[in-house]
């Protein structure tokens, strides 16, 4: 079991990388929350799948703007301060959430707003934080490292949205945002524990702009980034019917509020579980091949979800897809993250988080709108059969990431 079990050695040593994990666990159970109550709260005012899907859409460029904002930022200045002002700028858009959520005859326009400013407060921390985990790990560290920010992820995802189920169906939509605004607060006091974290040393002075316009050529020279970024898009662009979820806990399951929170936590539950047993994982060499058939498992397990209309089969296949997802996540940035150089690692991390944000965004719309063109079954079928192909081509046009093996 040693050699299978995750390797705890980090969290246990290293004390910077202990308090980020647990004030990312605390902030992510927060999120979990906002993350079935937008959508709930959209569905419930439109009645519509295709609105959930279009508010993603319009929190994408927000989120993408963001993140390549706090990229740039990531790479010239102390990432501490960073963090610390993108915990106090979403806890009072938090604020501004639940204020809209008791006024009389809620505001759509103003919920869509403060979700596209959570978004892009969201975007502009993510690559700081996940720019940081290398430099506080080290090398030799990093699968450990990613493999245990999954298990904090995982947890939270569970939790979040089982915490939303309940607190939709015994309080008040408005809790669920002070319940979040809070969990930013405790981030801001793990934040300030933190030691200094400043940039990589010769960064020149340049830009904005210019910053961010090198971070994309540095991509567009990369061949390892740009196959990474292409694996993960595929999967959550076609794969991942996060959208549909109100339908069907509403529609197919003829389910409520803890329905819907089980669908939310069910690929969370699966990925806690397996990124426990990613011991075996820094034993395998050919880690292109496995993101590859990972990518394949998750996308099969989707099909079935959209094929078997029963709540326990439907929550045990996205718990499968949900384990596949971790194995993929946690190879593909130890990859990423040993191709790229320092200089660049922030604003490749802001390109990552644009794209693993971002695709799971144009997804929901993809999906939203196949459903509505024709059914939501057929959406979540199509799509899961789409991420198949996908990464198979995907396989087959860069060889060199299938056959590839590590050092």
């Amino acid at each position: 079991m040693a050699g299978l079990l995750v390797d705890w050695r980090p969290f246990r040593t290293n004390r910077n990388f202990r308090l980020i994990v647990t004030g990312q666990l605390i902030s992510l159970m927060g999120s979990g929350v906002v993350q079935v109550a937008i959508p709930y709260q959209v569905f419930r005012e439109t009645h519509s799948s295709l609105w959930v899907g279009l508010i993603s859409l319009i929190q994408l460029p927000f989120l993408i703007g963001g993140a390549l904002l706090g990229g740039a930022y990531g790479d010239r200045f102390d990432k501490r301060k960073l963090l610390l002002i993108g915990a106090i700028v979403c806890a009072f858009v938090d604020g501004g959430l639940a204020i809209n959520a008791v006024v009389h005859g809620t505001h759509f326009p103003v919920l869509v707003l403060f979700a596209a400013l959570m978004s892009g407060a969201a975007g502009f921390t993510g690559p700081v934080r996940s720019s940081a985990l290398p430099s506080i790990l080290g090398p030799d560290d990093l699968i450990a490292g990613y493999s245990l920010n999954q298990v904090v992820l995982n947890f939270a995802s569970v939790a979040g949205p089982s915490l939303a189920g309940l607190i939709i169906a015994s309080f008040q939509l408005r809790d669920c945002y002070l319940f979040d605004a809070a969990t930013f607060l405790f981030v801001f006091a793990q934040t300030l524990r933190i030691d200094s974290l400043p940039p990589a040393a010769g960064i020149s002075p340049t830009s904005l702009r210019r910053a961010i316009a090198d971070g994309f050529r540095y991509v567009r020279s990369h061949a390892v980034a740009q196959t990474v970024y292409l694996a993960d898009l595929n999967a959550m662009v076609f794969g991942l019917p996060r959208a549909l979820f109100p339908a069907v806990a509403l529609t197919l399951y003829h389910g409520g509020p803890r329905t819907l929170g089980l669908l939310y936590a069910a690929p969370a539950a699966g990925g806690l579980v397996f990124a426990l047993l990613t011991g075996w994982v820094e034993r395998v060499k050919r880690r292109g091949r496995l993101v590859v058939l990972s990518i394949v498992g998750y996308g099969v397990a989707m099909t079935l979800f959209g094929l078997v209309h029963v709540l326990w089969f439907g929550l045990l296949v996205l718990a499968i897809a949900g384990g596949m997802d971790v194995i993929s996540t946690v190879v593909r940035n130890t990859i990423l993250q040993l191709a790229i150089t320092d200089e660049f690692r922030s604003r490749i991390s802001a390109i990552q988080m644009a794209v693993v944000q971002g695709g799971p965004r144009l997804g929901d719309g993809e999906a939203g709108l196949v459903a509505s063109l024709t059914t939501t079954e057929f959406s979540i079928v199509s799509g899961g059969l789409a991420c198949v192909i996908g990464v198979a081509y995907l396989a087959w046009r860069r060889r060199y990431f299938w056959t590839a093996t590590s050092d």
